[in-house]
């Protein structure tokens, strides 16, 4: 299966990518990580060392790698893309091995205004998202930068499904309602909710109240963890600093109605 988490800044996305990726990987599928925001912290939620992502080039910055795949340099004007989908050989070549038998690609973005052009870089990710095949017990997610910039360039084209991780708060709730429309229109096929941080039930009432409004289905809730931000202020994988915790029981469950669905399918 081919996962994109998406959804509007600072609802977990990240916490919930790398801890369904380490759950995946510890049931035996060949879990494939692929960070596609420009913060570049999936690695942390994986379980990769400190000093190891502090060292992590993005794909973005390797600029002969671009330009080898794309047929243009970042940062040039003009030119035609003679883009080459030839990209099964990339996550082999430049992912990183991390715990449970995962492995993480960083693809980054620009860094400031007028780091260059980033056509290039984006035509290389949606090649990798539309040409990496996934065989029996192999996965791939990826942790989709916040908002809805990514589903303008249609770099989710090609995912089974897009996991919108939704707080009960009416601004995730109206970026969810935004993804469903662009996802629509990029032919995705299955748009879930994973509802995080969730107190109390009525927070529960009015995340199924607005979900059934907006015709996406609730595949998950996730109840609001300290330890979570505890983990993050360590740099320690959630499922490492917390095993036991609530969140990363309910992520399991997540991750067994997603295998359930798909090996039904």
């Amino acid at each position: 299966m081919k996962l994109a988490v998406v959804g509007k800044g600072g609802v977990g996305k990240t916490s919930i990518t790398g801890t369904l990726a380490r759950q995946l990987g510890r049931e035996g599928y060949k879990t494939l990580a692929i960070d596609v925001d420009p913060a570049m912290n999936l690695a942390y939620s994986l379980g990769i060392s400190t000093n190891i992502a502090s060292k992590i080039t993005p794909l973005s910055e390797n600029h002969s790698l671009i330009e080898e795949r794309t047929g243009v340099a970042p940062g040039s004007s003009g030119g035609v893309f003679s883009l080459n989908p030839t990209v099964s050989d990339i996550a082999e070549k430049y992912g990183l091995p991390g715990p449970d038998g995962t492995r993480l690609l960083v693809m980054g973005t620009v860094r400031s205004a007028g780091a260059g052009c980033m056509c290039p870089t984006n035509a290389l990710a949606k090649a990798l998202v539309r040409h990496l095949m996934v065989s029996a017990k192999e996965a791939i997610i990826m942790d989709m930068e916040a908002g809805l910039e990514h589903l303008g360039r249609g770099t989710v084209r090609g995912v089974d499904a897009m996991l919108c991780v939704v707080e009960p708060r009416m601004q995730s709730i109206e970026t969810a309602r935004r993804i469903k429309d662009l996802s629509i229109e990029l032919g995705v096929k299955t748009l879930l909710i994973v509802g995080n941080k969730m107190k109390n039930n009525i927070e529960h009432n009015l995340l199924k109240k607005k979900s059934a409004e907006l015709g996406i289905p609730i595949i998950a809730t996730i109840p609001y963890d300290e330890s979570i931000e505890q983990a993050d202020m360590a740099r320690v994988a959630p499922i490492d600093f917390a095993p036991d915790s609530p969140v990363v029981k309910a992520v399991e469950a997540l991750k067994g109605s997603l295998t359930k669905q798909y090996v039904a399918t």
